[in-house]
């Protein structure tokens, strides 16, 4: 044990001087072309360092996941050096273009991340729901050979403000969770100020209240065996009662300071008296800031004593800027030694000038020290990440309806997987806040059942009470259904979608949420996409269509999220059978991870895979008919083809999107009595097709002058004087840009402003959506026109 803890605290301070180097070459040495602040939080990444060399060395496993506080990068990517797995040239260039990232980074990291933070409070809960999902896989047949690790949140006490890891806690509790654990940093002190006191004592009866156990680590060994010499229970009373901002300017100020309050406070001339005066200023330093958290030797200790599957939630008090000149100080958070401060430390540290970079600088046996690390059972196995085969797509049939919505053929065409006894199917994973039933997935749940770890019988069944809703529980279950909580669904989503690469087994995640409330998970959502997560997110009911609802539950700015969120493909068909191409075409976009070259009909980077999201509706439409040609098919996977096409005298082209379809053909059939070649373009994504013309006019600036998009082929015959009226029962700006492609000039027409209640045909009128508004800003045009010429 002895020569355990001597390995443990020299890679402390191995761990400690690299990161806080990496820092300091970043801000004070790199040279700078911009005069910002490069920054790297020195004394949050020092409070942590004793907590992550205990637990990466001597607790994990392979099959644990840990979530590393966003501000604790430097001490993950030194150690991540130390271990041969990072270059010196990255880590010289922290957070310079292709250096080490900020934060822990899944996508941008070379290091083995098992989850990207940044965000706080969201790496916190991802490590729940990722916990959650693992037990789905592991009782399921194909992944009852997964061996359970623990999903690790290494958190900053202020990350507890974050609202979203409180609804995580209920939605744990709520699902029997296991193998989680959460180590709080409790330096007490944030960017602005020093923690509430008191705080915590309410924080630990949050966590015991939905069944966690809750470690207290307060005291490092130093002063342990202080406290057991005469005296000691008095100055562990006193520790118990100074107050976070007094500790914390104490610790700032140094030993003789602490001399001085100390045997102000506590000097009685006897045990108390020796105690401290045994000790000189350093070593009573040294004392004072050996919090449990700041102690290697007892942080491995606690977590060797766990012997259990409960969740665990470590509260480990800290020194924010342990070991360092700037320890203590209230404005440490962002702030940075100087290069003064650092060459001091530099010697108090004993690297030698020439050899700050050198990973094992002052280790006495260096061989001794790497041969501990190479044990450790958590770097045992190499990198982690890892991947499962793609599945095969089956073929995906368009209900026959003559006239459905999309919601509900959504919820057909999952219905008809349901039945089915393929890989793909077995391999779904359902889940939804609170709106099984209302967003179509009632059908899908039926069939094939909830999750639950445990057997739970449906009482309405038991005693044979009629209900459309069969809700039963079972290890076999593919639906995990959720509080009310759509930060929780996307964090699922994000932990689920990332199954194939944390456990080896793929899975395929659907979420269906109201569409207006995308919005309150919204930053889950782009940390799911950030981690190249990959799901199918369905948006149901959407936009003023939803009309008897009101303002509060229609969507307007959607459609535009769909197009701004990097890794995920946003569409929105208004017909089924545009549904079922694309979800066959999702259903292996979400597999891919290929290299990503340029798709030359298209100029999107499919071959990378992506996240998909559909944006659906209640509102029943005609359908078109049995279609199958290639134009039909490939068009609605690339974004848009025509539904009528414009002759070649065309004046006005009618491009629409989702629900509005049937005003749109409305309106050129009406408008085809007095116009010719009037044209209609069915667009089933305007994220594609404004991403793959972005994208081929990059290729043409940089000399590829063949780079032609799909939207530019589409528009690409129109005549010069054709005008493009677009409508979308969503923001206007979703189509707008279609006139920038070829010069057309384009009239946009669509949602701006909260709805209100009222029948679908009362809000299109009033939102000037409808055929007749499309019309009479055709005839508008024309009227403008003329008004233009005699001008």
């Amino acid at each position: 044990m002895e020569e355990e803890t001597r390995h443990l605290k020299a890679i402390e301070q191995r761990l400690l001087w690299l990161s806080h180097w990496m820092i300091h070459n970043a801000n004070h040495l790199r040279e700078k072309e911009d005069g910002i602040k490069i920054g790297g939080h020195q004394a949050s990444s020092a409070s942590m360092v004793s907590i992550m060399t205990a637990l990466y060395f001597t607790a994990l496993r392979p099959q644990d996941r840990v979530a590393v506080k966003p501000h604790a990068s430097p001490i993950f990517h030194a150690m991540q050096y130390m271990m041969g797995n990072q270059t010196r040239e990255r880590m010289e260039n922290f957070r310079g273009f292709g250096g080490v990232q900020s934060y822990p980074s899944r996508t941008k990291d070379a290091g083995d991340v098992d989850f990207s933070t940044g965000s706080v409070g969201l790496g916190v809960g991802i490590t729940a729901l990722a916990s959650m999902v693992q037990d789905f896989v592991a009782a399921k047949s194909w992944g009852d050979d997964l061996e359970l690790g623990r999903m690790v949140a290494l958190v900053g006490d202020a990350e507890l403000d974050e609202g979203n890891v409180y609804e995580v806690l209920q939605e744990g509790w709520k699902n029997d969770l296991r193998n989680c654990w959460w180590i709080i940093d409790y330096n007490r002190q944030s960017l602005d100020g020093i923690v509430r006191e008191g705080l915590f004592e309410r924080i630990e009866d949050i966590f015991r209240a939905f069944s966690w156990d809750v470690v207290k680590v307060k005291y490092g060994a130093l002063q342990r065996a202080a406290f057991e010499e005469p005296g000691g229970e008095r100055l562990r009373e006193w520790i118990d009662q100074c107050p976070n901002v007094e500790y914390s300017a104490l610790t700032y100020m140094g030993g003789a300071v602490w001399r001085e309050r100390l045997m102000e406070d506590l000097g009685d001339q006897g045990d108390v008296s020796a105690l401290i005066d045994r000790r000189s200023d350093r070593e009573l330093a040294s004392l004072m800031e050996n919090l449990g958290g700041n102690c290697v030797e007892t942080m491995s200790e606690v977590f060797a004593a766990i012997d259990h599957d409960r969740p665990t939630c470590f509260l480990a008090y800290t020194i924010k800027g342990w070991g360092t000149p700037i320890a203590g100080h209230k404005d440490n958070h962002g702030g940075l030694m100087t290069k003064a401060q650092m060459a001091d430390w530099q010697k108090h540290m004993g690297v030698a000038e020439g050899e700050e970079w050198e990973p094992f600088a002052g280790v006495g046996d260096v061989d001794a020290l790497r041969d501990f690390m190479e044990m450790a059972p958590f770097f045992s196995k190499g990198a982690r990440r890892y991947d499962d085969a793609r599945l095969k797509v089956p073929q995906v049939p368009a209900p026959s309806d003559r006239e459905i919505s999309s919601q509900m053929a959504f919820g057909k065409i999952l219905d008809e997987l349901s039945k089915s006894d393929g890989e793909l199917a077995a391999r779904i994973l359902t889940t939804s806040p609170d709106v099984t039933g209302t967003t179509s997935l009632g059908p899908w749940v039926n069939r094939r059942k909830l999750f639950a770890r445990a057997e739970m019988a449906d009482a309405f069944i038991e005693h044979r009470i009629p209900s459309t809703a069969k809700w039963e529980f079972t290890p076999k279950g593919q639906h995990i259904e959720l509080g009310i909580a759509e930060m929780n669904l996307f964090l699922l989503l994000g932990a689920a979608g990332l199954s194939h690469s944390l456990f080896g087994k793929r899975l395929i995640p659907i979420g269906t949420v109201y569409d207006p409330f995308v919005c309150r998970g919204l930053d889950a959502l782009n940390y799911a996409c950030y981690q190249d997560a990959r799901f199918m997110i369905v948006g149901t009911p959407s936009g003023v269509t939803l009309s008897p609802e009101g303002g509060a539950h229609q969507s307007i700015g959607t459609p535009l999220i769909g197009m701004s969120q990097d890794g995920l493909a946003a569409f929105e068909p208004a017909f089924a059978d545009e549904l079922a191409v694309i979800m066959e075409w999702a259903f292996d976009y979400m597999q891919r991870s290929g290299e990503g070259d340029p798709d030359e009909r298209t100029w999107l980077r499919d071959e990378t895979g992506g996240s998909v999201y559909l944006r659906l509706t209640t509102n029943p439409i005609e359908q078109p008919g049995k279609r199958a040609d290639d134009d039909f098919r490939q068009g609605s996977i690339d974004g848009g083809y025509w539904l009528r096409k414009p002759g070649p005298n065309c004046e006005v082209v009618i491009a629409y999107q989702g629900a509005v379809a049937p005003q749109a053909i409305r309106a050129a059939g009406q408008l085809s009595q007095s116009r010719r070649d009037v044209g209609v373009l069915a667009i089933t994504s305007a994220d594609r097709l404004n991403a793959g013309w972005t994208a081929a006019q990059r290729a043409r600036s940089r000399g590829n002058t063949n780079a032609v998009s799909h939207v530019e082929h589409l528009l690409a015959d129109l005549p010069s004087h054709c005008s493009v009226i677009t409508v979308i029962d969503g923001h206007p700006a979703t189509l707008s840009w279609l006139g920038s492609v070829w010069g057309h000039r384009t009239i946009p027409l669509g949602v701006e402003h909260f709805g209100q209640t009222g029948t679908i045909g009362d809000l299109y009128h009033h939102y000037g959506i409808d055929a007749d508004a499309i019309i009479e800003k055709v005839n508008g045009l024309t009227v403008g026109r003329r008004a233009s010429y005699t001008l």
